[in-house]
């Protein structure tokens, strides 16, 4: 039996600094997201198709949650969307009290903050809460989950813990773990330009290479529809990392901390508005030009296990 695409969207950010500034300069100058300016945070209100959502922000990630929840309520009310709660939950326990997966199964849309994503895994892993929220995303045309940063890297199966970047490409500079399994067949990173995360992501898929790595750009996102497309949206780039044709591959066998090689990895450079068949594996210039393969009808499908 084939899996079931999903019918909702996943919206990826890349993130930027942590702190920018009000667009308007004769304005007080005052914390928001800098992704505002560009928007990608008008994308994710657009696709849950309503003019007034009900989105909740999970700060997990975040060690500033207070400050971090103004700063998206603040944001989203720029769009006239006031319709907006915080979920700050801090372990496995309070994820799974009532109140939260009431608030979950309400809302049209799920942010999660920037921060640390080896804590959303944490808090949210095996719990009601992400297996609500999964079956939600696989069964509903309109549900958006979106996250930048941390909350981007989660949503991967396997994920990104951290790592250094001047190491990378020495076994072992790379810590991997397991995510939200949103996304099942990618790696996820961010900040990924001016962070230099390149050979980060490349020492991960070579790791991992029957996946395919994402690098976001910082102002940069992904609207991922179907579970395979990937949409750019934003001013900066989204690098794709794919090494299905990968030759010689030393990774598994490497030595902690000597020098991994690799012959034939492939990559993609994408801006706004090209997109990638993540299960095709192939670039479009344009969406115009993309023509999705048939799938099976949601009627012979069922949701995968989280």
């Amino acid at each position: 039996m084939k899996a079931q695409k999903p019918l909702g969207k996943l919206i990826a950010i890349g993130g930027n600094e942590d702190k920018g500034t009000y667009p308007n300069p004769r304005t007080k100058k005052k914390y928001y997201l800098n992704f505002f300016e560009l928007g990608i945070i008008k994308r994710v209100v657009l696709e849950s198709g309503k003019a007034d959502p009900r989105i909740e922000v999970i700060t997990t990630a975040s060690m500033i949650p207070e400050e971090v929840g103004k700063i998206y309520v603040s944001s989203f009310a720029m769009l006239n969307c006031l319709n907006i709660g915080i979920m700050d939950i801090r372990t496995p326990e309070d994820a799974q009290q009532p109140e939260y997966l009431e608030r979950l199964l309400a809302a049209d849309i799920i942010m999660m903050s920037g921060g640390n994503q080896s804590r959303l895994k944490e808090m949210f892993g095996d719990t009601e809460f992400l297996a609500r929220m999964t079956e939600r995303y696989y069964n509903e045309p309109h549900f958006v989950i979106a996250g930048t940063s941390a909350g981007a890297m989660a949503m991967s199966h396997i994920m990104i813990r951290g790592g250094s970047v001047p190491d990378a490409l020495m076994k072992g500079a790379v810590k991997m773990g397991t995510g939200l399994a949103l996304t099942r067949n990618t790696i996820i990173d961010s900040h990924f330009v001016k962070r230099g995360r390149f050979g980060r992501l490349i020492e991960a898929v070579a790791l991992h290479p029957k996946l395919i790595g994402i690098g976001l750009g910082e102002d940069t996102g992904i609207l991922i529809t179907d579970g395979c497309l990937i949409e750019t949206i934003g001013s900066n780039l989204v690098i794709i990392m794919d090494g299905h044709n990968i030759q010689h591959n030393n990774a598994a066998a490497a030595k902690k901390g000597t020098a991994i090689s690799l012959e034939n990895m492939t990559m993609h450079v994408l801006a706004k508005g090209n997109v990638y068949d993540i299960t095709e594996r192939k670039f479009y210039a344009d969406k115009s030009l993309y023509a999705p393969a048939a799938t099976p009808s949601p009627a012979s499908v069922s949701t995968p296990a989280v």
